[in-house]
């Protein structure tokens, strides 16, 4: 793992214990560019009753505002959980470089665990995926959260 992938990614662990602290699912991302974060964000879908407003989708539209173009060439993205289906469809249409994410998501993985979306040979544009870094932080977050949530109910 390289060095600047764990430091990106805590970061991206930091922006999903926010999301967590605010009843969100903890997903966070983080976009960066020339070794400089442009976005960051979590999940605000329950904040904003807005099925779309995942972690990714949210640091894609900051990103892309910040950089004035809707192309994220030469970006990163950093992401504690596997991106669905959505966002990773979302992150090929953006243009984004490289994919950096923490846990496996076997459920709804848009990468590698049940769709391959960002490496499809039928899409016009392929992105470079690393996984598993801080793999096990980003999982307890998440089965911390869905287990307290079970324990209120």
């Amino acid at each position: 793992m390289k060095q600047q992938d764990k430091k990106f990614m805590q970061k991206a662990l930091s922006e999903a214990g926010k999301g967590a602290k605010k009843h969100e699912v903890p997903v966070g991302a983080l976009i960066v560019k020339d070794n400089k974060i442009i976005s960051r964000a979590y999940s605000k879908v329950r904040t904003l009753k807005d099925p779309t407003a995942h972690a990714e989708i949210l640091a894609i539209r900051k990103a892309a505002k910040r950089i004035k173009n809707e192309r994220l060439c030469g970006c990163s993205i950093y992401v504690t959980v596997e991106p669905c289906s959505m966002c990773a469809g979302a992150l090929v249409l953006a243009r984004v470089d490289r994919i950096i994410y923490g846990a496996a998501e076997p459920k709804t993985g848009g990468l590698k665990s049940v769709f391959k979306i960002a490496s499809s040979k039928k899409l016009n544009h392929r992105i470079k995926i690393t996984s598993g870094v801080m793999q096990k932080e980003g999982a307890a977050l998440i089965k911390d959260f869905f287990k307290a949530r079970r324990a209120a109910n």
